[in-house]
């Protein structure tokens, strides 16, 4: 099974970010754009696990004390960087709690034997990716300059900054990734509260 830690988006907050990608994705018509319905903020990727992992990942995360996160959706951005990107972002400003939270969950994941994190935790929603590229903030050997949102950076440029409202993320989320040709499906495994 291939799971991911996150924490899901108010809807009011997935609406208006639906219409902004609407009217900016014939920017970059050559991109995989996400759909709105699966934008989260991811807080680890655990990878392929075998099923019975599942009941042991839910145990350590039921363990966790966190507060609840306000978070604030503002900003963009492309990974890696401008001129040779490949993925097209969102970003967010939550303070402390949010990274206190990824490091705990970090700090769990890490003691069932899964990697720690070797870089900064850095929340971002993911709208779009160059086809056939990765997804990975790191640089690259592959880098090379791309043109895939070459427009869109251009028309982003000229916009007002963006902001796209707050909320109080109250829970998170073990979810479970299925990938099809047709995109990746996501199905919440267990729902923990956030004090």
């Amino acid at each position: 099974m291939r799971l991911f830690i996150a924490l899901d988006i108010d809807e009011d907050i997935r609406e208006r970010i639906a219409r902004f990608m609407e009217g900016v994705s014939g920017f970059a018509p050559d991109a995989r754009w996400a759909k709105p319905e699966s934008l989260h903020v991811t807080l680890k990727f655990i990878g392929e696990q075998p099923e019975p992992a599942v009941e042991q990942i839910k145990r350590a995360l039921s363990g966790i004390s966190a507060s609840a996160v306000d978070i604030q959706f503002r900003g963009y951005g492309f990974f890696p960087t401008a001129k040779s990107a490949r993925v097209f972002w969102l970003g967010m400003e939550a303070g402390p709690p949010l990274a206190t939270l990824a490091s705990a969950i970090d700090g769990e994941m890490a003691a069932l034997g899964n990697p720690k994190e070797d870089r900064a935790f850095t929340p971002h929603l993911t709208l779009a990716r160059g086809m056939g590229r990765s997804g990975s903030p790191r640089r690259s050997r592959e880098d090379s300059p791309n043109r895939v949102f070459e427009l869109l950076q251009k028309r982003m440029a000229a916009l007002p900054a963006l902001e796209f409202g707050g909320m109080t993320a109250r829970k998170f989320f073990l979810y479970q990734s299925q990938l099809s040709p047709k995109g990746s499906k996501y199905t919440k495994l267990a729902r923990f509260d956030l004090k």
